[in-house]
């Protein structure tokens, strides 16, 4: 449901410059514009011949890189080269440098090892011929996809517009710095919440505690200027669960109110204007307070939300046997740290709705249905964003 929500409209996208695209996400394919290497080319500094040796020398100079033209090398000759250099018309082959040999004179050159026609050559379009796709939409612009795409042609590349998120902490029991006291904790969500969504490729515009207070709260929301505005907490029944009467306020459709899930069933999700308003829809993506159960959102909501915003398929789940049985609850899947061993899942400890500790050491989240798993249960594992890949 989440990855549909964030398809009801196509992703925004935008030329920029090479430098600006570094981390974004291709629009389009990246397509050769021209042939690579453009022209035959010196694979070494050495010697372009003519023909079979031995070779008459021909020139007082060498070809260097970014000279133009040449004029043809007449069978039996040779001219010294230096590597990237073009080629000279007729040459068939490339001597290098540690295996040629001079007369005294300089006038003539041979060589004591066998030479092939294209020897120490690059041939033109050896890399790509121009029209060939080098990478598909969607691909993420790395430092190497950058100099690629330099030396294909591109001078700019067209790029998905990152969505923008801002994060809105809940709770009037939270505090920023310092030690816990006096019925006062850390706030463990808003130092988790903005890294974790720039790791999915969000521009994270801004992070808030708002505390326990209903007007700021729909304040926030109904001015936020983010694709999509996340709230840490608020999302029950209780006498400061604020969410969802603002939302109710706010006019937003809820697409999501809860999930038969442990720890995180409290998640929910909201959005504003997908059916026809003629806008770009918004979205709000309430995670539980808890820590880890704020992470299941993350995992299960969040994740998927934005793959759809951004034109992104679903990934597969990673799959793997359970190492030992695990109990389940009776009724709703459990989400348990776990790590790789061996090719099997080990579950870690530390596992509760409030902790941190379990997810710190995991490469996933292991999803147990109801009744729990056996030993050796193949069971899919919802993958952290820095972990195996994903």
């Amino acid at each position: 449901m989440a990855v549909r929500a964030g398809r009801a409209c196509p992703p925004r996208i935008r030329q920029v410059s090479l430098e600006q695209s570094l981390g974004h996400l291709l629009a389009a394919p990246l397509v050769a514009l021209c042939d690579l290497p453009p022209f035959d080319t010196s694979a070494m500094d050495g010697w372009a011949v003519a023909g079979p040796g031995p070779w008459g020398i021909v020139g007082g100079g060498s070809l260097l890189a970014g000279q133009g033209a040449t004029t043809p090398l007449e069978d039996g000759s040779a001219v010294r080269i230096a590597t990237g250099a073009r080629i000279p018309p007729e040459a068939t082959a490339v001597i290098r440098t540690e295996h040629a040999r001079t007369d005294a004179e300089h006038r003539q050159l041979s060589t004591d090892r066998s030479t092939s026609p294209g020897q120490d050559i690059r041939p033109r379009g050896q890399e790509c011929r121009s029209g060939d796709q080098l990478l598909p939409a969607s691909a993420l612009v790395t430092p190497a996809v950058l100099g690629m795409a330099a030396a294909a042609g591109y001078d700019e590349l067209s790029i998905v517009v990152r969505p923008r998120a801002e994060v809105l902490i809940l709770g009037d029991e939270l505090l920023t710095e310092g030690l816990p006291h006096d019925g006062l904790i850390r706030d463990a969500l808003g130092p988790l919440v903005g890294p974790w969504l720039a790791a999915l490729g969000v521009d994270v515009i801004g992070t808030r505690l708002i505390g326990d207070d209903a007007d700021a709260l729909y304040q926030a929301v109904i001015t936020s200027e983010a694709d999509l505005v996340l709230t840490t907490g608020g999302t029950a029944a209780g006498p400061v669960d604020h969410v969802h009467p603002v939302l109710h306020k706010a006019g937003a459709e809820l697409l999501i109110d809860s999930v038969a899930v442990r720890p995180g069933h409290p998640m929910l999700l909201a959005a504003w204007g997908l059916r026809g308003s003629g806008g770009r829809p918004r979205y709000l993506v309430g995670l539980p307070g808890n820590p880890l159960a704020a992470v299941s959102g993350l995992l299960s909501l969040v994740q998927p939300l934005l793959r759809g915003l951004m034109g992104l398929p679903l990934t597969d789940p990673h799959r793997a046997p359970m190492r030992e049985p695990l109990p389940g609850h009776p009724q709703d899947t459990r989400l348990i740290p776990a790590v790789l061993r061996e090719g099997q899942l080990v579950p870690l400890r530390y596992g509760g709705p409030a902790m941190l500790r379990g997810v710190v050491a995991a490469d996933g989240l292991a999803v147990v249905p109801p009744g729990g798993v056996r030993s050796g249960e193949v069971v899919e594992l919802l993958d952290l964003p820095w972990a195996l890949g994903a």
